[in-house]
């Protein structure tokens, strides 16, 4: 018998357990959240949790692990030579998010699908990762590079912890892959900026329709799926006003929008669709919806009003950033992304947190000038946030065609070709990864969205490419 074909008859022996491993790891809301973290736990207790439970468990499967002061690690199938092969993963997971069928951190299993946060993104395929090392081991592979299971702790935030974990590892992988994108290969990602808007607001003075406050949204790289303004009345009458405005929305236009009367105001809310910041066409972003609602009242606040004007005019739903002046494109990447990941606006001042993806021949720098052309106009400005720089392999390389041919030995698929997204993975960490998998072609986008779950056929048949490909990466040389 082929030794894969013992691989993957070992993958299937280790099915069940494999199962509760991962509904288990689903049950703990890993949240990365550094306000409270502290100590040996950076990003707080539950992300902790998970990251101790997968470190456990590999010393129990006879695997050696390193751990970074709690900021990431990582889980070792050593091999005989010299070289590591990285696969590079994360077990903190975006906000749950409202409008759940099932519990978002409860790991059931239905219908043929184990539910949860992080099943498709990226505890899923971590976990199909992991278990693909087992496999072999059980099996005797006898690696000529060192394995590398790494497991980040904070890719959904601020990548502080795998900046950490680099500076002590000590030695970096000479190739390898991330399961944290599509299929068949990623080799090049759009690079990726996340900064805020911020203009501040004169005070108000005098009696009439006053706003208070806007809220939404979760996280800057996905699409906000709430958001919601706070209304002050002194003058009376203009619940009745709003609350028809809102009743005409929802029929004409379909908007999920809301009104309830709060103290001397209301409140509108919004409800959008979310979606990864990467894609936000596949979303709808209630921030958008809730301003433009917003347009055309003539606040007692001029400078709320002139903000409402800004945004339905600069930013409003255009995706591309052509309205706020950097709508660029090329041809690998298409056309530059721009979502609104979350506005918080007071009496003093407005902030609007923005995630871009910009084309991979492009730089920061272009961007940041297009933009600026138009800001300056308004007076507004930009606090920077995170920056990382595109990457770009050739299709020619070693590393995407092995694992192409790995992909298409499993699939069948000749078709597909490998890709430039404009998510952002680890793969950016080091040089030499790419991202593989774990999301086939014409699969929906679950990651980041309500309902999120993976199928128990299509983790098996991760286990077993993955599978495949850490043999191939890692075997001696013929």
């Amino acid at each position: 018998m082929d030794f894969l074909e013992t691989v993957n008859r070992k993958i299937e022996e280790n099915k069940a357990e494999m199962i509760s491993s991962l509904s288990k790891l689903i049950s703990i809301p890993s949240i990365a959240d550094e306000e409270r973290g502290r100590g040996k736990k950076p990003f707080g207790k539950e992300v902790d949790e998970a990251y101790r439970w997968m470190l456990e468990k590999a010393v129990q499967d006879g695997f050696d692990t390193f751990d970074a002061r709690g900021y990431g690690g990582h889980i070792d199938y050593d091999g005989a030579e010299d070289g590591v092969v990285g696969v590079v993963g994360h077990l903190d997971v975006v906000p749950e998010g409202d409008g759940w069928d099932f519990e978002p951190f409860g790991g059931e299993v239905i219908d043929g699908y184990i539910c949860g946060r992080g099943t498709v993104d990226d505890k899923g395929p971590v976990m199909a990762s992991y278990y693909a090392m087992k496999a072999l081991k059980e099996c005797g592979f006898e690696p000529a590079k060192t394995v590398r299971l790494i497991l980040g702790l904070d890719e959904e935030t601020n990548w502080n912890g795998m900046d950490y974990y680099l500076e002590h590892v000590g030695d970096y992988p000479d190739a390898g892959f991330t399961p944290d994108g599509d299929f068949p290969v990623i080799r090049a990602e759009m690079g990726i900026l996340i900064f805020d808007i911020i203009k501040k607001l004169p005070a108000s003075r005098g009696k009439g329709i006053e706003l208070g406050s806007i809220k939404g949204g979760n996280a800057a790289n996905a699409v906000p799926d709430f958001a919601k303004a706070v209304i002050t009345d002194t003058t009376g009458g203009g619940y009745d006003i709003f609350k028809g405005m809102v009743a005409n929305c929802r029929e004409e236009k379909g908007w999920k929008i809301n009104c309830r009367g709060i103290g001397k105001g209301f409140e509108i809310s919004v409800t959008g669709k979310s979606a990864h910041g990467a894609k936000p066409w596949l979303g709808e972003n209630a921030i958008s919806v809730l301003m433009d609602f917003l347009s055309g009242i003539n606040f007692l606040n001029d400078g709320a009003s002139d903000f409402v004007e800004f945004y339905n005019k600069c930013i409003g739903y255009d995706l591309h950033g052509e309205n706020i002046g950097c709508g660029f494109e090329d041809e690998a990447s298409g056309k530059l992304v721009f979502n609104v990941g979350k506005i918080d606006v007071d009496r003093n001042a407005a902030r609007l947190t923005i995630n871009v993806r910009y084309p991979v021949t492009m730089s920061k720098e272009d961007v940041y000038a297009g933009i600026m052309s138009v800001l300056d106009g308004y007076n507004i400005g930009i606090v920077k946030d995170r920056e990382q720089d595109p990457i770009n392999l050739d299709a020619d390389t070693d590393l995407v065609k092995t694992l192409m041919g790995v992909y298409r030995k499993h699939t069948g698929d000749e078709e597909s070709q490998p890709m430039v997204i404009g998510g952002g993975t680890y793969a950016r960490a080091m040089d030499n990864i790419v991202a593989f998998g774990a999301r086939f072609p014409e699969e929906p986008e679950l990651g980041h969205q309500k309902n999120e779950k993976i199928s128990i056929d299509n983790l098996m048949k991760l286990t077993r490419i993955y599978a495949e490909a850490i043999y191939e990466l890692s075997r001696a040389e013929d």
